[in-house]
C-alpha cells in the first residue's frame, strides 16, 4: 500500500490549491464588489455636462428629454417631450457612436436640435457618458 507521502504532487496539491483559492474569495472584503472607478467618472461625467438637462429616470423630462433606454430609441420620440421639428424628422435610431457624435458637435448630427447651445463636451467624456447611460438602463 502505498502511503499519502509516496502520492503524486498532483493528486494532494489540486484540493488545496482548490481550498485556498476559495478561502480567499470568500474572504475578500466587501469594498471590492463596489463600482470600478470607470463607472464613477463615467457617472461624474454624465453629472457634470448632463444632468442639469436630462435624467436617466424614465418619464422625467426636464428641459431636454429623459435618456432612459437612449441607446436602441428612434430620435424625437419619446412621447411628451418637445422635440426640434429638425430632431422629430432625424430619422435615425441613437447608437453609442450617434450619441458621442451628438455630445461632442450636436449641429453636425442635427441640424437645429435644441441642444445647439448645451453641446461641445469632449471625445472623452461624451464616451464616459454613454457608458453611464447604458449602465444606467440607457439600454
Amino acid at each position: 500500500m502505498r502511503s499519502r507521502l509516496q502520492m503524486s504532487p498532483g493528486t494532494w496539491l489540486r484540493p488545496i490549491a482548490t481550498a485556498g483559492a476559495l478561502t480567499l474569495l470568500l474572504s475578500a472584503p466587501p469594498s471590492l464588489a463596489q463600482q470600478p472607478a470607470s463607472d464613477e467618472a463615467a457617472q461624474q461625467a454624465f453629472n457634470n455636462s448632463c444632468r442639469t438637462c436630462h435624467s436617466v429616470k424614465d418619464g422625467d423630462n426636464r428641459l431636454g428629454p429623459n435618456l432612459s433606454k437612449i441607446v436602441g430609441r428612434k430620435a424625437g420620440s419619446l412621447p411628451n417631450y418637445n422635440y426640434s421639428p429638425s430632431m422629430k424628422d432625424a430619422g435615425f435610431v441613437w447608437d453609442p457612436d450617434k450619441l458621442t457624435r451628438f455630445m461632442v458637435k450636436p449641429d453636425e448630427v442635427v441640424s437645429g436640435n435644441k441642444m445647439q447651445p448645451y453641446g461641445g463636451v469632449s471625445a472623452e467624456d461624451a464616451a464616459k457618458v454613454v457608458a453611464y447611460l447604458q449602465a444606467a438602463g440607457g439600454q
